[in-house]
């Protein structure tokens, strides 16, 4: 039953840049439109399940919180997996990321109350460094750039709330111009985006 996973995480939501969600702090996590929207975008690099190996494929988090903060939950969410993977792949993806089997995502799986059902859809990574996108067949696509400053220095966030809850040690801020679309959930576009490398296990 043991399983690990590392890779790059890519986060996008419709608040404001910076989502204030990543601090886990309650007083400071009220969403900006008293709602929020996210997509998440799970790079794995390396990692198995259950002696299925998982690397190389990608799975996409697409959600919805109602607000007015993330701890009231009553989430909506659904699971985009990356069509290279096979049925092996795709069961042991699918528990992993809605938190079935423990890890990082066990923490975040009982603020979304409803999910819907996951999808085999086809994903496509464009990874030009600064700027990477990620489209998930017509369900929506996120875009993060790295933000930069004048002289092009970054701006990386350090410390506990989600960068340590997901199992990262330091997230750089990457805004997203992203747009979702899936039917079933609420269309947004995204303002707030940060990324970085994760490492899971349970």
């Amino acid at each position: 039953m043991t399983w690990s996973l590392k890779g790059q995480l890519i986060e996008g939501c419709s608040c404001n840049m910076f989502c204030p969600c990543w601090f886990l702090v309650q007083e400071v996590m009220i969403m900006d439109q008293g709602w929020c929207a996210s997509a998440i975008a799970f790079r794995v690099r390396e990692g198995q399940s259950d002696g299925v190996d998982l690397g190389g494929r990608t799975v996409v988090l697409g959600v919805d919180f109602p607000g007015p903060t993330l701890f009231d939950g009553n989430g909506t969410g659904r699971l985009y997996i990356d069509a290279g993977a096979n049925d092996d792949q795709r069961r042991e993806l699918e528990a992993i990321c809605s938190g079935q089997k423990g890890g990082p995502m066990a923490a975040l799986a009982p603020l979304i109350s409803k999910w819907l059902s996951a999808q085999s859809a086809k994903i496509d990574v464009a990874d030009e460094g600064d700027t990477i996108s990620v489209t998930v067949g017509d369900a929506g696509r996120i875009e993060s750039r790295r933000l930069r400053d004048g002289e092009g220095k970054g701006f990386t966030l350090k410390g506990g709330g989600f960068v340590a809850g997901l199992g990262m040690e330091e997230v750089d801020l990457a805004p997203t111009g992203s747009r979702w679309t899936d039917p079933d959930l609420r269309r947004f576009e995204t303002k707030s985006g940060a990324r970085g490398d994760f490492t899971w296990s349970a």
